[in-house]
């Protein structure tokens, strides 16, 4: 029965027969004033009671009262964020200046260096691919040489 498909007419005879003025909800007998009914209480929800739901529901409504979206992150979170952000920044940019500002002294010893390693390396793989009988003849040489050492002391 919905009311809004009713001519005008029988909707005013519906509001004259309602005298609550057209609530479809029926009222409770415990309103009747009987002293012997105990009368229920509305049960606690504990999701709401708790202080955390309480605080964030008051912070919610501070931001919406001021037009901030829920998106938005506190003050402080963003503050520090920021400061983060620019350490960052300030660091790779002394980094650069520092390779930058190496003199031509430090860039021919990194150089060197380098050269160094690469011939280190390239040597021990010359020494990997040499065949058994050199190594084993080295380890003799070295190991004669200091047999021989230890008899002239």
């Amino acid at each position: 029965k919905h009311l809004f498909f009713l001519p005008a007419s029988m909707y005013t005879e519906i509001q004259r027969e309602r005298p609550d003025g057209g609530n479809i909800l029926t009222h409770p007998d415990y309103i009747d004033g009987n002293p012997d009914l105990i009368k229920p209480k509305k049960l606690l929800n504990p999701v709401k009671a708790s202080k955390s739901h309480q605080e964030l529901h008051r912070e919610l409504l501070m931001n919406h009262k001021r037009g901030l979206g829920v998106d938005s992150k506190p003050e402080l979170q963003r503050v520090l964020e920021h400061r983060r952000r620019d350490l960052l920044i300030k660091q790779k940019k002394e980094e650069e200046e520092a390779k930058k500002l190496q003199s031509p002294f430090e860039k021919e010893l990194l150089k060197r260096h380098q050269r160094l390693d690469q011939l280190e390396k390239e040597q021990e793989k010359q020494e990997d691919h040499a065949p058994e009988f050199i190594k084993v003849k080295e380890n003799l040489r070295r190991t004669s040489t200091v047999t021989g050492d230890e008899k002239a002391a």
